[in-house]
């Protein structure tokens, strides 16, 4: 359809609005779910909650009469699934949604989800034993996602430092729970995947309720933890927690302190290892010292006659030896010589110089053409006779 507006015949803004009404009336009562990131409750009249995606930075508004939340136990961070009609009001341009009922979703609904979401996963090899990359033995840094100022920071910090205190962290404070925290968490997990100084990454958070550990499960963030190139420790919660994040982590440990002990080795353990090399080695080599020691002493009471002997008896044998190597390459330089005698004679033999000390002579005209047959010489024509001692001219007479 053609744009039925032009400069010279725009819309009214309240046509505009109008329209925008209509269209949003068209969809019509839908279910939606989402995280409430507020509640208002003004009396019994209205009533008034933000739904938000956890997996992306969009909310909606939603208004409901009040007795529609009347026996409903709601609070903000929960999860809540809402049935709804798209409502635009014209007056401030503003989208809500006015719900005529609002159900939380329960504990056990979530968590028929988190197990649908783990054989997802588990089907696309993200759990697979061969992905898990092992942690550096001294990493230089280690990059740390956890609450601010929390009890969970607190105990990596600490027991990492005791272990080793050189150890250098970058802390990236973030919310942990609620319906920011996905977002924040991942967005810091980035970073720290960019930071070519970080070694290894520790996510941390202390115990909790299911609810309050939902974000640790959440696809986007464990999504987020597969792609990362940086080996990722999961820390979250006490040892009978266990969230998604833990399965799809390099290593799982069963609480924050454990974090701290397993990112980095204990200086007290290496230098009583290191301590432990060194006497071997020293132990190592002391008998090996003894054991000369020993050989040598045995020789020396053996007396010096017998190292005398054996060094005469070497000598012998070494002259032997030379002996035979020198009578071995005079032989060998008197067959070449006498190859070589052979060779000149068989050369000297087969030269055309020989065959002319013999008596014999080549005749050649004045060109130098050698005459073969007497038609080559008509009587008269100039001749060169070559001999052994030189050359003599001549004319054939016929």
């Amino acid at each position: 359809m053609g744009n039925p507006t032009s400069p010279e015949a725009p819309w009214p803004v309240r046509t505009v609005a109008m329209k925008i009404a209509e269209w949003v009336a068209r969809l019509g009562e839908v279910w939606v779910e989402g995280q409430v990131t507020q509640l208002d409750r003004r009396g019994s009249a209205t009533a008034f909650l933000t739904l938000r995606d956890p997996a992306a930075d969009v909310s909606v508004r939603v208004t409901c009469r009040g007795d529609v939340l009347d026996g409903v136990v709601l609070a903000e961070g929960a999860r809540a699934v809402v049935r709804a009609r798209p409502d635009y009001y014209v007056g401030r341009g503003t989208l809500t949604l006015r719900a005529t009922e609002v159900r939380p979703v329960g504990v056990g609904e979530l968590l028929a989800r988190l197990e649908r979401l783990k054989r997802i996963l588990y089907a696309e090899g993200l759990f697979a034993p061969d992905r898990k990359r092992p942690l550096p033995f001294l990493p230089g840094k280690v990059g740390l996602v956890t609450g601010r100022a929390s009890a969970a920071e607190r105990d990596v910090l600490e027991n990492a430092r005791r272990r080793w205190p050189a150890v250098e962290f970058r802390v990236e404070g973030v919310p942990v729970q609620g319906p920011s925290a996905v977002p924040a968490m991942v967005d810091a997990l980035h970073r720290l995947d960019h930071d070519r100084a970080v070694d290894v990454i520790v996510v941390a958070r202390g115990g909790g309720s299911v609810e309050d550990l939902l974000p640790f499960s959440d696809e986007a963030l464990v999504r987020a933890v597969a792609a990362l190139r940086t080996p990722v420790v999961s820390a979250i919660g006490h040892e009978p927690d266990s969230p998604v994040l833990d399965l799809v982590a390099d290593v799982r440990c069963s609480t924050p302190t454990d974090a701290g002990k397993r990112v980095v080795p204990d200086v007290a353990e290496e230098l009583a290892r290191v301590g432990q090399l060194r006497d071997r080695g020293r132990r190592v080599l002391g008998g090996r010292v003894d054991r000369s020691r020993a050989e040598l002493d045995t020789l020396r009471r053996s007396g010096r006659r017998s190292v005398t002997h054996a060094v005469d008896v070497s000598v012998s044998a070494v002259g032997t030896l030379r002996a035979r190597g020198r009578r071995t390459v005079e032989a060998r330089l008197a067959a070449a010589e006498a190859d070589l005698a052979h060779s000149r004679a068989r050369v000297a033999a087969l030269s055309p110089a020989a065959t002319l000390q013999r008596g014999y002579a080549v005749v050649q005209r004045a060109d130098g053409t050698v005459v073969r047959e007497p038609a080559d010489a008509p009587a008269g024509t100039a001749l060169t006779l070559r001999v052994a001692g030189g050359t003599l001219d001549a004319v054939a007479s016929g």
